[in-house]
């Protein structure tokens, strides 16, 4: 594409022909004026697609940094974050902002593996518009589509970028092929490569007839009028991208003209292709390499003309503390303030301005209400900002401000985490969170040593306010301390950055929270007898336990006559059996769906007492279940699974194999089944893993509690 016209002031041209005054914005300051002229733009994709290595070719075009940085060596800007390095990909949300004659461009660089999709969602949350970053050698896979489709249900405005296009292996007419088939005929390249010797050297526009040469690795080294042969070649894509535009427009007569054989001017096109891209109704695809910068300038001048600016968009909605409606806020830098945090490291904080402008030495509310459930409970406190700062991967360079639309780094704010509404104290305010995936892979942890037990705790407070996908469990019956995680990746970057803040712990098996039950009625006798000099203890009591259905819970009943307990003491008998039930009879769990029937006893007249009487309560349940049989129950939940189509049979297959009872299938459309079962707690350790290899990174599922079930005689559970 080639951009002459414009649309509104803030969008000048930044295309090819200004790559030495781009080098000469790119050190100025970062922080924007006027909403208008930023663009927030998200990069996604699978991992390995390229999103980091284009980024780092963005900025070298741009005159930001004197070379690209590696993956491997670790020198790349977006992923400066240790785990990122260690694991060679993508684990945390990172900000990279460019500026491009005056616009100021915010490349926000998501994670591309399953495991950090909560970082992926905060970057949609504070972006404006997606870049679908895809390998011309790797092609889509379909966790791309999913996102491809909830990135639609968010209206928000796309591009694809298909990159490695120097690679021997590329397969651009493949590729293009493919992303058309998952995101629908509205994607259309607005470039296409130019082939020398079977390599790509350069792009031609489709609509300025122009082609680009990048064969000496500078962008923009060189601009051409296409050549017969070229022209020839790409009047089919021509012909259909002109289409494409004109079945976006809003003049109804376009296409009529066009049929007619009418010359279209290309200005017409170009407005009407902005228009469409930023509405989200037309998505257009551009060639790239990171290696020789092969459309990069490209590639900037549709982000900064065909993409929307802030106020183009819409702002989330905001109640006051109480939970009213506080009314619509728009992208104005003069409205109340109203910032959400984005990402949390340990210090700065990352976050988006939605409203209003926040400033250095301004006083501030940071409120977090909704994540109770994660661990998060709800906070508000008053704290003053001291510094802001425009993060360029590691680097933080100060700012003064940052205006409703844009993106910062704010520094020592005590109680923020992610997810938080920063506001002004006069006004707080609550911007509504956006949704999170829930943690279904639990890791039990334990300290190396009682000493590592009070900097394990602290530790993981800092990590969980970073990160809403790891979700702290303190069992309370299996006495484990549990981390629920996206999968295995997040494991280990969890752990990595435990053991960086100097914990030493390690990993244990995960105990499933078992209960027990007595299979058929039985009888206890306790007999607490003991004299040592002076008050003795003297107390014995006889009991019928029989069980009940399950969820019956717990039956005392008294049936002593004459009596033979004193009634002071008829308590102390139940709640010494209550005790002794809580610790468990046999293996340990705690006994649940019972009746105990206290039948007869005696008591001393002087050595009886309270502590008599709970010791004889436990001891005779203990008796009864020696004599009884007692029965493991195990938790079972509802599980509700949705995958493509083509994978219900193994994954139906699967559920058997791990004791699940399937309860009913639904259609769910769009080629997706949504699998209804029953599964013992114990099948699902791992599910969150063995599910995702089932069904090639697309399957999810969600579960709830539904009740304990007996444990068949042949498992043992662990």
């Amino acid at each position: 594409m080639s951009v002459k016209g414009t649309k509104d002031p803030a969008r000048t041209a930044a295309g090819r022909n200004g790559a030495e005054s781009r080098r000469a914005d790119a050190s100025a300051g970062l922080a924007a004026e006027d909403p208008a002229r930023i663009r927030n733009v998200a990069l996604v994709g699978h991992s390995g697609a390229g999103k980091t290595m284009l980024i780092e070719a963005l900025l070298a075009a741009q005159g930001m940094i004197t070379r690209k940085g590696s993956i491997p060596d670790g020198t790349t800007v977006s992923d400066s974050d240790p785990a990122a390095v260690h694991q060679q990909r993508s684990v945390t949300l990172s900000l990279v902002p460019l500026l491009i004659d005056g616009i100021k461009v915010n490349l926000l660089d998501t994670p591309g593996y399953p495991d950090f999709i909560g970082e992926l969602r905060a970057g949609l949350r504070a972006a404006d518009a997606a870049l679908f970053v895809v390998s011309a050698v790797d092609g889509i896979d379909a966790t791309t589509t999913a996102l491809w489709g909830e990135c639609e249900l968010m209206q928000l405005p796309r591009a694809v970028a298909i990159t490695r296009m120097d690679h021997p292996r590329a397969d651009y007419d493949g590729v293009l092929a493919a992303c058309r088939k998952s995101f629908g005929e509205g994607v259309l390249p607005l470039y296409v490569p130019v082939l020398a010797g079977g390599e790509v050297t350069g792009l031609m526009g489709l609509l300025s007839g122009t082609v680009t040469d990048y064969s000496s690795g500078e962008p923009a080294a060189a601009v051409r009028a296409a050549d017969a042969a070229e022209l020839d070649a790409s009047g089919a894509a021509r012909g259909e991208l002109i289409e494409g535009i004109i079945a976006e427009s809003e003049d109804e007569t376009l296409m009529d003209r066009y049929l007619e054989g009418e010359d279209i001017d290309t200005d017409v096109l170009i407005a009407d292709l902005e228009t469409a891209v930023e509405r989200g109704t037309f998505f257009p695809v551009l060639s790239t390499s990171a290696v020789s910068g092969l459309g990069t300038a490209e590639l900037l001048e549709v982000l900064v003309r065909a993409f929307p600016s802030p106020p183009d968009g819409s702002v989330p909605g905001a109640t006051d503390l109480a939970g009213s409606p506080a009314g619509a806020l728009t992208c104005d830098p003069t409205g109340p303030l109203a910032a959400e945090v984005v990402r949390t490291s340990v210090d700065p904080f990352l976050g988006r301005v939605f409203s209003g402008t926040l400033r250095e030495d301004a006083p501030v509310h940071v409120g977090g209400h909704g994540l109770a459930d994660r661990g998060h409970q709800d906070h508000d406190s008053d704290e003053r900002v001291t510094h802001l700062y425009s993060p360029l991967g590691a680097s933080l360079r100060p700012v003064p401000y940052c205006v409703a639309g844009d993106l910062c780094a704010v520094a020592k704010l005590g109680s923020a985490e992610t997810g938080d509404t920063i506001s002004g104290r006069d006004r707080p305010l609550l911007l509504a969170t956006w949704e999170m995936p829930e943690p279904l892979l639990p890791v039990a942890v334990e300290p190396d040593s009682r000493s590592d037990e009070d900097a394990l705790a602290r530790s993981l407070g800092k990590i969980a306010a970073g990160d809403p996908t790891l979700r702290v469990e303190r069992n309370s019956e299996t006495h484990q301390l549990v981390l629920w995680c996206m999968g295995e990746a997040h494991v280990e970057v969890v752990l990595d950055r435990l053991r960086d803040q100097g914990v030493k712990l390690h990993t244990v098996d995960v105990v499933t929270p078992l209960r027990e039950t007595f299979a058929a009625p039985a009888a206890g006798h306790g007999r607490h007898v003991k004299q040592s000099g002076g008050h003795g203890q003297y107390a014995v009591c006889d009991i019928d336990v029989e069980p009940l259905p399950r969820g019956g819970g717990f039956e005392f009943v008294d049936k002593t006559v004459g009596g033979v307990i004193p009634g002071t003491f008829i308590p102390s008998v139940e709640k010494g059996v209550r005790a002794q039930m809580e610790k468990g009879v046999s293996a340990g769990f705690p006994v649940v769906d019972l009746r105990v029937t206290l039948t007869g006893g005696k008591a001393h007249s002087v050595d009886s007492s309270d502590a008599a009487f709970q010791a004889a309560g436990a001891l005779a349940l203990r008796e009864a279940a020696a004599a009884g049989r007692i029965q493991l129950l195990e938790p079972v939940s509802a599980v509700t699974i949705t995958v493509a189509d083509e994978h219900v049979g193994s994954v139906m297959s699967d559920l058997s194999s791990r004791r699940g009872r399937l309860t009913g299938t639904t259609s769910s459309g769009e080629g997706l089944t949504e699998i209804g079962a029953e599964v013992p707690d114990q099948e699902l350790l791992r599910y969150a893993v063995d599910l995702r290899a089932l069904t090639a990174g697309t399957g999810r599922f969600r579960r709830r509690y539904l009740r304990h079930d007996p444990v068949p005689a042949s498992f043992s559970p662990s």
